[in-house]
C-alpha cells in the first residue's frame, strides 16, 4: 500500500520552489511553476503535481531545461504576442504572454499568444482558468513529443497533444473547464502506473505493433491509443497545426522526450486564445452559459467538465492534499 502524508497547500508551493531553486532554477522561474504545482494538487491531478517536481529539478541539472532563462516577449500584430521561452519552463513564459495578452484581448475583442521554444507546460487547464478568472473565454493548445500512431499506422508521429476550453463565470471561477488530451488517457498517468508497477485498463496503449496492452512499460515503449480513434488523431493534429507549426515550435516528432535525460530540451510550443465575450455575444454570454450548465445540473447525476476540480479543490483548501511519501523523499534530498 502506498504510504501518503497530508500536506497544506502552502506547504506543497514551499517544498515545490525550495526544491526547484536547489537544482538550479532562478526564484523568478521556480515562482509560477511551484504555484502551478500546488494548484494542480488542489485540482486533484496528482500524476501533474509534486510528482513531477523531482524530474523538472532533473531536467534543469541535465540541461533539458534551462532554469535561469529569460523569455522574450514580442508583439508581432495588433493582436498577437509571440513569447520565446528560450528553452526554459513553460509557465514563466505563459505568464510573461498572458500579461501582455489579456489587455490585448480586452481591446481588440480577441488576441492570440504563440509561445515556442517551450517545455512541458504541466495541467494545460490551469493556464487557461488564468485567463478565465480574468473575465476571458480562454482556449490553449500545447503539443507533445510524439507517443501517438496516425491512423493505419504503429509509429507515432503526434503526441498526446491536449487542448482546453475556460468559460468565465461571476464568482471568479471558470464555470466550465475542459482540459482532455488526444489521447484515452493522459501519458503522464500510463507513467505513474509503471512507476507504482500496476498495469493498464485495456485500451490506454498499444505495443510497438498496435496492439493493446495492459503493461505500462510496453505501451510507453509502443503508442499511446488515440481517443475515438481517428477522430483522436485528428485532433492532435490540430493541436500540432496550432502548437508547434504555428508558433514556430518544434514537431513531435523531432521533440526529445518529456522524460528522462537524454535529447537536450524539446523544444515544444504552447498556442492561446482569449476572447473577450461583451466583444462577441452582445451581452448574452453569461445568461446563455448559465442556461446550459443549470439544465446539465439540473439532470440527476450529471456533472460538467471540471466540476470534479472544484469540489476536489474546496476540500484542498481546508483539509490539505495527501500526498505520496516516496516523493516528498525525493524532494528533500534535492532540498538538502
Amino acid at each position: 500500500m502506498t504510504e501518503t502524508k497530508t500536506l497544506s497547500l502552502a506547504e506543497i508551493e514551499d517544498l515545490s520552489q525550495r526544491a526547484l531553486v536547489a537544482a538550479g532554477t532562478s526564484v523568478e522561474n521556480a515562482r509560477p511553476l511551484a504555484v502551478a504545482t500546488a494548484a494542480t494538487e488542489a485540482d486533484g491531478i496528482s500524476s501533474h503535481g509534486l510528482a513531477y517536481i523531482p524530474i523538472y529539478c532533473e531536467h534543469v541539472q541535465c540541461g533539458k531545461v534551462d532554469g535561469r532563462a529569460v523569455p522574450n516577449l514580442d508583439i508581432t500584430a495588433p493582436s498577437v504576442v509571440t513569447v520565446d521561452a528560450a528553452t526554459g519552463f513553460a509557465h514563466p513564459a505563459i505568464d510573461v504572454g498572458f500579461d501582455a495578452l489579456v489587455p490585448l484581448a480586452r481591446s481588440q475583442g480577441i488576441a492570440a499568444l504563440a509561445v515556442r521554444n517551450s517545455y512541458n507546460c504541466g495541467v494545460l487547464g490551469y493556464h487557461t482558468q488564468q485567463l478565465a478568472k480574468t473575465g476571458l473565454l480562454g482556449l490553449g493548445f500545447t503539443n507533445a513529443p510524439a507517443s501517438i500512431a496516425p491512423s493505419g499506422g504503429f509509429k507515432p508521429v503526434v503526441g498526446t497533444n491536449p487542448f482546453s476550453v475556460a468559460a468565465p463565470g461571476s464568482g471568479g471561477e471558470p464555470v466550465v473547464l475542459i482540459d482532455q488530451s488526444a489521447s484515452t488517457i493522459a501519458k503522464s498517468e500510463v507513467m505513474k502506473h509503471a512507476r507504482e508497477g500496476k498495469p493498464i485498463p485495456v485500451g490506454w496503449a498499444l505495443d510497438g505493433l498496435g496492439n493493446p496492452t495492459t503493461d505500462p512499460e510496453v505501451g510507453l515503449k509502443g503508442s499511446m491509443a488515440p481517443s475515438g480513434g481517428y477522430k483522436g488523431v485528428g485532433i492532435a493534429l490540430l493541436v500540432e497545426l496550432l502548437a508547434a507549426a504555428l508558433t514556430g515550435a518544434t514537431l513531435g516528432i523531432d521533440a526529445s522526450p518529456f522524460s528522462g535525460t537524454a535529447g537536450g530540451p524539446p523544444r515544444t510550443g504552447q498556442f492561446f486564445i482569449a476572447i473577450d465575450p461583451n466583444a462577441t455575444s452582445g451581452g448574452h454570454f453569461e445568461t446563455l452559459v448559465a442556461r446550459l450548465t443549470d439544465t446539465i445540473h439540473a439532470q440527476d447525476g450529471a456533472r460538467l467538465p471540471g466540476d470534479g476540480r472544484n469540489h476536489h479543490r474546496i476540500q484542498a483548501r481546508t483539509k490539505g492534499v495527501s500526498v505520496n511519501v516516496a516523493t516528498l523523499e525525493k524532494i528533500k534530498k534535492i532540498i538538502g
